[in-house]
């Protein structure tokens, strides 16, 4: 199973900024977007996770929700991944202004590691993924046309277990598939 454990925003948040968007998506070539039912923060991600992890993972990440108090979040800015020069992937920030995010994503990935399910080595980075593009790009006058971007602030008040599905949502992009949801305190 390809499992990742995430942050959805709630659908007002992802409204506000698919608002601010779709004029810039129209004017677009090159960026393969990504659908904003799909938009969500990325907490830990694990490529090959066995089936008989699942109900001990999902026990695991019920324990870090109840540790983790609620906190407030907001999406924010741009960038991109690799580098603004090279780039790949198109993002929206995150403002943690409590500074929660870090020790839930620690905790998340915690959980993920004693069940099992290792999580890819990537440094925690939280981000909106808004688009890919199609190859290498430099892609600084999206980081400019997007860095104004604040959207409303919201309190987290749940981790999510998602299962992706290669290939199978609309244009052969993945499908995910909501398997858990994991209050925080």
């Amino acid at each position: 199973m390809r499992l990742f454990a995430a942050i959805v925003p709630p659908d007002e948040v992802l409204a506000d900024l698919e608002e601010h968007l779709t004029p810039r998506i129209e004017a677009s070539d090159g960026i393969r977007w990504t659908d904003p039912s799909q938009w969500h923060i990325t907490l830990a991600f694990s490529p090959s996770a066995p089936d008989r992890l699942l109900d001990d993972l999902g026990e695991r990440l019920g324990h870090a929700g109840h540790r983790s108090k609620r906190f407030s979040l907001a999406i924010l800015g741009a960038g991109t991944f690799p580098n603004p020069y090279a780039a790949r992937i198109l993002w929206a920030g995150v403002a943690d202004p409590a500074g929660g995010l870090s020790p839930l994503g620690a905790s998340v990935r915690n959980a993920f590691n004693k069940a099992g399910a290792t999580p890819d080595g990537t440094r925690f980075h939280p981000h909106v993924t808004l688009g890919r593009f199609r190859r290498p790009t430099e892609a600084t006058r999206w980081i400019r046309a997007l860095s104004a971007y604040e959207g409303p602030e919201w309190r987290v008040g749940a981790v999510h277990l998602i299962e992706s599905h290669l290939g199978e949502g609309r244009g052969r992009r993945p499908r995910y598939e909501v398997v858990g949801e994991f209050p925080l305190a």
